[in-house]
């Protein structure tokens, strides 16, 4: 049974290669033909794109490589300008601190200044004042012992000698010191 489906089918063949012209020699020719343009396209064509799509591969797995490296440099560039930002911060807080304590240090001393200088001045105006009473008070005196002295010597009606007006200025500055 297989031999007479065989048979069938070669028969079949031999009658088709004859309604298509199918020759041994021309096919064997063609083979060759094919198989010379095969090994020329392998060896010049796809041989040199396999080799250029592998470069490219190569530098693409690089390049990817690269910037995974450049990335993660970057989030220690990063970290590293957060934590130079951070000591920046402490440092400005730090600074802006003792000059809020220096100045405050320094308005307490002018404020301690400008208190011992309104202390001078008004122990000066108590001395002026004081100074101004005593001279006033001398004059006072000086004019009150005239006045004494005058009428004195209206209610007696007498001339007093200049011992009798001394003497009546002592007195009378005494009973006013008392």
């Amino acid at each position: 049974m297989f031999g007479a489906i065989g048979s069938d089918l070669a028969q079949i063949a031999r009658e088709t290669g004859a309604k298509f012209g199918w020759n041994l020699p021309g096919f064997i020719s063609q083979v060759i033909s094919f198989a010379i343009v095969a090994f020329c396209l392998h060896r010049f064509a796809y041989k040199p794109i396999l080799k250029a799509l592998d470069d490219r591969r190569q530098r693409i797995a690089e390049s990817l490589a690269e910037a995974d490296k450049i990335r993660e440099e970057l989030k220690q560039a990063e970290a590293a300008r957060r934590e130079v930002l951070t000591q920046a911060n402490e440092q400005a807080g730090k600074l802006i601190e003792e000059a809020r304590i220096i100045a405050a240090k320094v308005q307490e001393q002018e404020t301690q200044k400008a208190i011992a200088a309104a202390e001078q001045i008004i122990a000066k105006s108590r001395e002026a004042a004081q100074a101004d009473y005593a001279r006033m008070l001398a004059e006072l005196k000086r004019e009150v012992a005239q006045l004494v002295v005058q009428t004195t010597a209206k209610v007696t009606g007498k001339i007093l000698t200049i011992e009798d007006q001394r003497r009546l200025a002592e007195e009378t500055h005494k009973q006013l010191a008392a």
